[in-house]
This record gives C-alpha cells, structure tokens and sequence, in this order.
C-alpha cells in the first residue's frame, strides 16, 4: 500500500488569539440580554431573551464551571490530540479524521438555516467571550472556537462513533503499520459491560396517575454537568448537557422529558472490497466494473518534546465510506452517519416539543444514530425507540459481519420510518425499561416481538441490568419520585445469582476436609454461601465476589466474545456449567491472598476498598490512598447492579477508586406542575476551591437526592449568585 510520510518541525508555542473590539463590543452587548442564577448547588439557570442569548449563557457557563473539559471535547472530534498527547494519539486522530471531514462541517454550517446559524455563532461566542474576559485561563489548543465546531459532533454523545467493530488498532495497523506507538488504554472488563438505565412509569403504576421518567446515565464522572436553559422564545429546559454542547442531552421541560441509553442497533456496516492495482492506482470492483480508490491527504500534527511534527496519510476511500482495516487480505470500508446537520436540529429541536406528538414528529427526523429513547410526558404517555436511524437492508445478508462490496445488493435501500423501528407506545403492562439491553424485554409482556423485526434492528442481547430493572419496575406499584430513586438504586446483584452456586458447588464437591485449600477456602466459601447477593458498604462477601469475578475475567471474556457479546446471562450460565475446578478455585486464593497480603485479613468489607475520591480538577485524576476518600456500597452494573460504580485499582494504590458509573440522576414526574429529584457526580464545578466542587459527594455515596428548581420562584429563593456573562 501506497503511504506517504512527510515530517516537518514547528514550534509549539502558539500566540494567543487576539478578538477583534467589535466582536468584544457585540458580546458585551449581547451579555445584557442574559442572566445567570447560580443556586445553591451551584446549579446554573440560564435566562435569555432569545434562544441564541440563552446558548450564548449556557456556553459561557460551562466554561466557568471546566473549561478544560469543554475544549478538550473539541480537541478529540477535531482529531488533534496528538498535539496535546504526542504521537502515540496518532491512531485516534487519524481515526476521527476518516470519519469526520472538517470541511464538511464548515459547508454544514454554511447551509445550515438562519436560526440554527444564530445558535452556533452564540455557541462559538460564548465560550470566545469567556476566554477575553478570563486571560489567566490557558487553552490546551484551541485559542478560538469557530461555529461550526458544534457540527464536529451532534447527538449529545462524545464518544458515539458508530465503524461496526472495525477500532483505532484496526486504523493504526492499516495506515500507521504495527509498530507505530499506541497510548496505554485501562482496559477493565467490567468498563465494557456498563451503560445506562431509563424507566419510564404510566398513570396505572403511579400514585398520582402522572408519569414519571427515570434518568440514570452511566458515563465517566464529571462528563456532563446539570443545567437549565430557558428563554422568551419558549425555550424551558432541564438535565445533563454533554460538555461543550448547546442542548440538554438527557433531560426534560415543562410538558416531557427524555432519557438516552447507548444503542447497538445496526448504523454502520463493513464492506468487503476487491481491490486491484494497475501502475500506481487502486481500483475497486463494484458492478462488474472497476472503480477508482478515491485517495485523500491527511494531515497530522504531534507533539515531539518542544516542537510538533507533521505526519501525512494517504487515506482511501470507496463510495462506501474511508478504507480503515484489512480481514484476512480484503480491504474493509466503512459507511455510517456519524455526523450530520439533521441530527443537530434534531438533538436541539426535541427540548422544545410538548409532548408524545411532537416528540415523534422529532423522532422522524430520523437522524439519531447513537440513542434508544425512554419517554414521558404530562399527559400520561410513555414510550421506547429502539435506535432512531436505522437503514433498509436485504435480510438475507448477514450484516454483523462484513458483507461483499462488489455488489448492488448490499447496498442500503433508504431508511426504516419511525414506527418501522422497535417501539413500544403507552404499554399495558404500565412501564418501560431499558438498560442497553434487548428491547425485547422493554416492558414485560408488553414488549415488542423479536420475530417481527430484522436482525440488524435490535442485535442487544439481555444483560443482568435489564432484568434486575424489569424485576422491580414489575413488582412495583403506586409509584412515587421516592420509590422510583429506589427502585433505580436496587443493589441486587444478579449475575452472583449464577456464578456463587458454581464455585460453592465446585469447592464441596471436590475439595475434603484434609485437603490444605479447604482451611484456606472453608470461611471465604462460607461467607459467599450465606450472601443475599446485595452489595452494600458493610459486606464481606461483596468484596469477595467482586474481587473473585474480575479475576474470572479471561475465561468470561472468552466465552462472552466468541458469542459476540448475545446474551450475558446464558453465556454467564454456560459458563458456570462447564468451568472447571481450575478456572474456579484458584482465584478465589489469589483474592484471599492479595488481601491478606494487603490488609493483613481476608475479611475486608467492601467499603474499605471500594471508595469515591475527588481531591483533582484534572480530567485524569491521580487516585491516592493517602487522601481522604469515602466508602462506596454501590458496585459495577456488569453484574447486574442499577446504579452503576465502577472502581479499579491504579498505579500506588491498595484501594479502589470509583471512575464511571451513575453521574446524573434524575426522578421526574409531569402534571400540572414538575416535581423532581436530582443528583450529580461531585459536585457541579471543576475547581477544587469551588463550594461546589464535592457538595454533593457524600450524598451521592449514600443515593441521597436533592430538590430539583424547575420554576424561577424557587431559583430566586435559593440563589447563591446572580450575573451577567463577564460580570
């Protein structure tokens, strides 16, 4: 393959971007229009008079609150973090770059309508404001933000790059060759098994006939910060919006509300290509006929000490999408929709509707390509959409895989509409849950029929969250925001269920008295026979378990991959029939050993290891034993737990330490007024000297929640602080 490298040195100091007085005078001018109300959590409430005032607001906001976050967002889809990180980012910006096409964005921005153009010029200022009026404030990169950045990314999630299961090692070992540096990724088993929760609960299972939806994202902490954002336009918006957006991302108004969970639906499909190459060209066979390899330079800049280097690529590209792997020979194109203007007048246009109707009209935009939906409004309705953009395809093609590029037959033949998808509308069984599970299970026997959808429609197997959340939303009734919060923190987990019996079957059938394991073995054994499976702070046996099943991680994975992810509670049940004394017992002496060797005893509760610190504004928080921290009962929704924990050990520490999990969690309930519940990761702020940077850290170990302040009379009377941007 053809690759050309060429390397020039640059120096890395850059010079501040200077603005211009008129542009200075426009945002001083336009921060008169806006009001920010910091309440007591810290919370901002954005009150503009225009959409675009608002935004202006809420961008400005952000960035007081972690600036590092909103632009290092930026960084990652503009495929530059190799400038920041050095080389070893390379295989990450080239993968970004392939998919996402700078000048694509730009002539997005160009077309895009007059009032969607408003928001992402007030977007774009925003944050360039608040860097003019915070100079001590120093970027990592980006010195001035343009408008059209937002169009880099458009669904609310950052990391919804949908290549099918082609990776960044796949790009690197294609166009960077083998050898090329790679950064060190932390790689738990338990961070490939997490997600999120949305519940959705009818009038018939509520006491007070209205419904209520359940907000629960599991994503790295301090990933979304909870805001509102209204405005004269009929803008009244609350929830999580994703660092460096302009929409709320999860989140409700006035008449409904919304919670996204991860979708595997099937966006993005692997082409098998025939490549020929005559002289120094490369062709494609499609049709029966051969077809030019469009090529494309890209170029790279990294970090090399004090001077940034210059890579150039060669990329490929057919008319299905860039070239970015080789299977067994064949070069592997890509198509997808990974970035789009529809799917940000979608992702914005949806915290304006007022109710099912609206909302479904949003829904047939069709361009959501990363989100199952969970819905709710105040006239008692509640839903589910299984994905949202989902391409028409031949069924007799098996698209999991990659299919022959040669051929027409293969190609997508338009989209499936919105109620062609999986879906499910005001159930009669009275609720919805989704947990990145099988829809097929989104409301009990109500839930829609596996045989009455393709294949590639809904390919999400069950997972111990999903029927742990079915399990207390079937049993529940007479609903409240209370009992939602305690049914979305059951802390029962039910993968144990499967794999305690094994190992307790395995040690008494096979291990004597007078055998020396059993001394070692008989009191861990003991306590994990007696375990109700519910993890809590003061428990033994969930330090045991946990600690015993990552160790398990090598023969689970085995047996999980090569099903290809299906289903985690009959792989799990398979593999509890079928492992062996070996695979069994000897880590569970490795567990009673380690700790030993730690902590002098085996008998550890779980809340001594297992622990939430925040002493960092760094994105990269170093973790240390020797700073304070809090025990956390809550464990990693891998195995089955609602509101997700999930903790590591890292580079000097003897403890665990909580990275991802539950961040922002809502309870809300629509009627004639909104009643609602919240709570944050931490705090609202990224600055340790903040108030509001660990307000809510205890609270958030113990699941305690705090009043939402939907209605500007309540944000008056908790307010902490009231300003203009650049007051």
């Amino acid at each position: 393959m053809s690759k050309t490298f060429l390397f020039l040195l640059l120096p890395v100091h850059l010079f501040a971007q200077s603005f211009s007085q008129s542009e200075i005078k426009r945002w001083e001018e336009q921060s008169k229009h806006i009001t920010i109300i910091r309440d007591n959590w810290g919370i901002p409430h954005i009150y503009g008079k225009t959409d675009a005032d608002a935004v202006f607001g809420l961008l400005y906001a952000q960035c007081e609150d972690d600036f590092k976050r909103v632009e290092m967002n930026y960084i990652e889809k503009l495929g530059r973090m190799s400038e920041v990180k050095g080389e070893s980012e390379l295989q990450n910006d080239l993968y970004i770059k392939l998919i996402i096409d700078s000048a694509e964005t730009v002539a997005d921005y160009n077309k895009s309508p007059a009032w969607l153009q408003k928001l992402l010029n007030a977007y774009a200022d925003g944050i360039n404001y608040f860097l003019y009026k915070n100079p001590d404030i120093k970027p990592a990169l980006l010195k001035r933000f343009k408008p059209w950045y937002q169009l880099l990314w458009t669904d609310g999630s950052i990391g919804a790059i949908s290549t099918g299961d082609v990776t960044e090692a796949d790009v690197k070992n294609f166009y960077l060759g083998a050898n090329a540096p790679v950064a060190v990724k932390k790689n738990l088993f338990e961070e490939n098994t997490t997600g999120s929760n949305g519940f959705a609960i009818g009038p018939s299972k509520t006491a007070s006939g209205h419904a209520i939806l359940y907000i629960n994202p599991h994503v790295t902490f301090y990933f979304r910060p909870e805001v509102q954002v209204v405005s004269e336009e009929g803008l009244n918006v609350y929830g999580a919006v994703t660092w460096g957006q302009f929409f709320i991302y999860q989140g409700f108004n006035e008449h409904c509300g919304w919670m996204h969970t991860s979708s595997n639906v099937d966006v993005a499909d692997l082409y098998a290509e025939k490549i020929v190459k005559k002289g120094n060209r490369f062709f494609y066979e499609y049709n029966k006929k051969l077809l030019p390899v469009k090529q494309k330079q890209i170029t790279l800049h990294f970090k090399n000490k004090d001077a940034l280097e210059t890579k150039i690529i060669t990329a490929y590209y057919t008319h299905h999408g860039p070239v970015m792997a080789n299977r067994n020979g064949q070069w592997i194109s890509v198509r997808g929709y990974n970035r789009s203007l529809t799917s940000l007048i979608q992702s914005y246009q949806r915290t304006k509707t007022n109710g099912f109707e609206e909302y479904k009209k949003n829904m047939a935009l069709l361009a959501n390509t990363s989100n199952n939906t969970v819905f709710a409004d105040d006239k008692g309705n509640i839903a589910y959409w299984h994905g949202d953009y989902v391409p028409r395809r031949d069924k007799k093609y098996n698209w999991a895989k990659p299919v022959d590029g040669t051929i027409t037959a293969t190609e997508w033949k338009g989209l499936h509409t919105v109620d062609e998808i999986v879906h499910v509308y005001n159930p009669a069984t009275g609720w919805i849950q989704n947990c990145n599970s099988t829809p097929f299970t989104v409301s009990g026997a109500s839930s829609p029929k596996k045989e009455d959808y393709p294949a590639y429609m809904a390919p999400d197997g069950e997972n111990f969250r999903g029927i742990n959340a079915a399990r207390v939303l079937s049993q529940g009734s007479a609903f409240t925001i209370d009992k939602t919060i305690i049914a979305g923190y059951d802390r029962y987990l039910s993968a144990f269920e499967i794999l305690i019996p094994a190992l307790v079957a395995s040690f008494e059938k096979n291990i004597s008295a007078n055998d020396s394991l059993y001394s070692l073995l008989a009191g861990p054994i003991q306590a994990l026979k007696k375990w109700d499976y519910y993890s809590s702070e003061n428990s033994i046996a969930v330090t045991l378990a946990i600690e015993w099943a990552q160790k398990l991680t090598a023969s689970l994975q085995r047996v999980y991959i090569d099903e290809g992810w299906d289903d985690q509670p009959s792989l799990t049940k398979k593999f509890a029939a079928t492992a062996t004394i070996e695979e069994l017992l000897p880590p569970l002496l490795e567990v009673v050993n380690d700790l030993k060797a730690k902590f002098g005893k085996w008998e550890i509760a779980w809340g001594e290891i297992n622990r939430y610190q925040r002493i960092s504004g760094d994105i990269n928080q170093q973790y240390n034993d020797n700073e304070p921290s809090l025990p956390v009962g809550f464990a990693s929704s891998a195995w089955g737990m609602l509101p997700s924990y999930s903790s590591g050990y890292y580079p000097g520490t003897q403890k665990r330490y909580g990275v991802s999990g539950n961040s922002f969690i809502c309870a809300v309930e629509f009627g004639e007024k909104i009643k609602a519940k919240s709570l944050l990761a931490g705090g609202e702020s990224g600055h340790p000297a903040s108030p509001h940077f660990a307000d809510q850290l205890e609270m958030y170990t113990k699941g305690q929640f705090k009043d939402v302040l939907f209605y500007k009379e309540d944000v008056l009377k908790h307010a902490e602080k009231t300003y203009h941007p650049g007051n």
